[in-house]
């Protein structure tokens, strides 16, 4: 069997694992599928204890990335390094240096939680004393030190999701790479499942990257990389890409996409603003929304079908980068953000 540490690397604290390099740091990484580009030159750091998420709807390149980083498949160009050790010529180090969890359940149900651990502690090159001292640490961080002996079957949806943390710590990787973690959780589990990963990050110093389609999910996150078709299309705080949106964001809804365009075309020269036209909807950042809401709905009587005010969102990021929705009609509400409030005139 292939040991992945040392048991001396797995005895220092996750925060003295690295290298003083970034946790994560890509330079033009692309790849391609035959003629289709997955993912299409990005750059970015994620910085030592600090919660990273990578947010994008299907297809946007978020698995693709988080298997090279899993070192589970090799870039079509540029370059991937974790804690300095680059995924395509040092895989093993940057094995060693991260703690993975996947969307798909990795855990042997017949098995009970402590022989989880065990086996995966093996392939990591623990044994004896020192890989029970570290399942049990790594029990008591996620809250199931009393389970230890139960069969992994009994437990539910959200503490199976705890175990599968656990095992992705058994060797204290100074980096934790999550593949959409909360599937399948309830809302009280999503909860725990973050307050989880709070603590790793402020008090063991673990660096945690995240994939996610939930706009709420990506608010917990301290910085955020926003992916479309492969590109990064927005990085930065989930707050200050807000704020970049200026005012509020008003929605002006019509009959149809040729009479949005129609009448984003008349708003423009009415009051000087700019406009985007997304399907049958005219959307505009604008201070004071609420007041122009009256301007605009007496201006063009019988016109506009419905109207929305709202705070930007992190969709409205998504919008305003890309020209589109985040989802599409056929899936509207699965990013996990409140419909804005209607007024129908």
């Amino acid at each position: 069997m292939t040991t992945l540490e040392s048991p001396a690397q797995a005895e220092r604290p996750a925060a003295q694992t690295g290298t003083g390099a970034p946790a994560i740091a890509l330079e033009n990484l692309s790849h391609d599928y035959g003629t289709r580009r997955a993912l299409d030159g990005l750059s970015f750091t994620v910085q030592p204890g600090e919660i990273f998420g990578l947010l994008g709807p299907n297809g946007s390149g978020k698995t693709t990335l988080f298997r090279i980083l899993s070192t589970l498949m090799m870039p079509s160009g540029g370059s991937a390094r974790i804690a300095g050790f680059d995924v395509t010529t040092e895989p093993t180090r940057a094995r060693q240096s991260s703690g993975i969890v996947f969307q798909a359940r990795s855990l042997d149900l017949k098995l009970t939680v402590a022989e989880n651990l065990m086996h995966q502690g093996h392939l990591y090159g623990l044994s004896g004393a020192l890989l029970k001292q570290r399942s049990q640490q790594v029990l008591a961080r996620v809250g199931l030190s009393d389970r230890a002996g139960d069969l992994v079957e009994t437990l539910s949806g959200g503490q199976q999701r705890r175990v599968e943390l656990a095992k992705g710590l058994i060797h204290s990787p100074a980096l934790l790479l999550l593949d959409e973690p909360s599937t399948g959780l309830d809302p009280g589990a999503r909860r725990d499942l973050w307050q989880y990963l709070r603590i790793l990050r402020d008090e063991q110093g673990v660096s945690v990257l995240v994939t996610t389609h939930l706009m709420e999910e990506a608010e917990h996150c301290d910085r955020l990389a926003i992916l479309n078709s492969g590109k990064l299309v927005a990085l930065g705080a989930p707050a200050e890409l807000k704020a970049q949106i200026g005012g509020d964001v008003v929605q002006l809804e019509t009959v149809s996409p040729w009479a949005a365009a129609q009448l984003a075309q008349k708003v423009q020269q009415r009051f000087s603003v700019t406009t985007a036209v997304v399907g049958a909807t005219v959307r505009l950042e604008r201070e004071h929304g609420h007041r122009f809401l009256t301007d605009v709905v007496e201006a063009f009587p019988g016109e506009i079908e419905g109207v929305s005010v709202a705070r930007p969102s992190l969709e409205d990021v998504f919008i305003q980068r890309t020209g589109h929705r985040f989802w599409t009609d056929a899936n509207p509400d699965a990013a996990g953000t409140p419909t804005p409030r209607k007024e129908k005139h």
